[in-house]
């Protein structure tokens, strides 16, 4: 298979599991969250707020908000970057309003599939829904668009996080609903907040807990006298690297040698498999850890001032 051939089926693997995100996410919105008045944060919380206090169609709302962020960021974040966040739109725009005719009874209010009064645990399953709807769209490289782009926006030139931009932004579209009249009175308003802010919380749980399972990686440290074996398989069975490390047991006075892997969590079964095969009374360790950068693994996310880089290079 060439290159291009390998670009293309991975292209086309990205806009797959990106559409099908976006049927969850629609999915969880749609049927357990907006009937039931619920507030998210981002765009599609703002847009929220308008149907509420409105009834102006969310996915209307949703769109022309997004298009008109589009157009700020194009210039500065470029259209290769942008390309997936257009599609995402375009799609989730048709997919909205298609649930939401679906989910309109004959009276032309929403059905609630939980009943009446299930509004926590309608919650809890739609941000369950749209946090693992949002995980899946960002690790095949794809956004939704609306505040992700002020986030990358104002991250491109100011030394904050995307986390802390998307949260101070949510906080501020869910405290907005205090002071909107036609939400009732103060305590309902109040009680809008805090149900949006545990959305806030649920949704952006659940989407770091799909995210890191997926990336979560192990360190394995082996000590076999069959060290040798147990390299080659996991080298030449698995591709994988293992560095060799020089050990002396206190107890026994002897010299030996100590496997040291480090690997996905989901390659786990596959090493303790060929280890188990090769040498049943290898002592093993594993364990979890934060976090692995280098070839293979995650990309190293900091950012280097050029006046320290520049001081490296003299």
């Amino acid at each position: 298979m060439t290159v291009n051939n390998k670009i293309i089926l991975r292209e086309v693997k990205d806009y797959i599991f990106i559409t099908l995100g976006l049927l969850l996410f629609t999915f969880g919105w749609t049927v357990f969250l907006l009937p039931n008045h619920i507030v998210t944060g981002g765009v599609a919380g703002v847009s929220a707020i308008i149907f509420y206090a409105t009834g102006f169609k969310v996915e209307n709302s949703y769109f022309f908000i997004n298009v008109a962020l589009l157009a700020v960021a194009l210039r500065v974040l470029g259209l290769k970057f942008l390309t997936k966040t257009i599609y995402a739109i375009v799609v989730l725009y048709f997919l909205l309003m298609f649930a939401q005719q679906m989910m309109t009874g004959p009276d032309g209010q929403f059905i609630r599939v939980m009943g009446e009064h299930q509004e926590f645990m309608s919650l809890i399953i739609g941000c369950c829904m749209t946090g693992s709807a949002l995980a899946i769209v960002f690790l095949n490289n794809g956004s939704t668009g609306g505040t992700d782009i002020v986030a990358a926006v104002v991250n491109k030139y100011y030394n904050l996080t995307l986390g802390t931009v998307l949260i101070l932004i949510d906080l501020f579209i869910i405290g907005s609903c205090m002071f909107i009249p036609q939400f009732g009175t103060l305590l309902e308003r109040a009680y809008m907040v805090v149900f949006g802010l545990c959305t806030m919380v649920i949704e952006n749980f659940v989407l770091d807990y799909v995210m890191n399972a997926r990336r979560q990686s192990v360190q394995f440290m082996i000590f076999s006298s069959k060290y040798q074996e147990i390299a080659n398989a996991i080298a030449m069975q698995m591709n994988h690297g293992v560095t060799i490390l020089d050990g002396h047991g206190w107890y026994t006075g002897k010299d030996m040698k100590v496997l040291c892997i480090l690997a996905k969590k989901r390659e786990s079964v596959s090493i303790f498999r060929l280890i188990k095969l090769i040498d049943p009374n290898a002592f093993v360790s594993q364990s979890a850890v934060i976090g692995v950068y280098g070839e293979g693994f995650d990309e190293m996310r900091v950012k280097v001032k050029e006046r320290e880089n520049n001081k490296k290079l003299e």
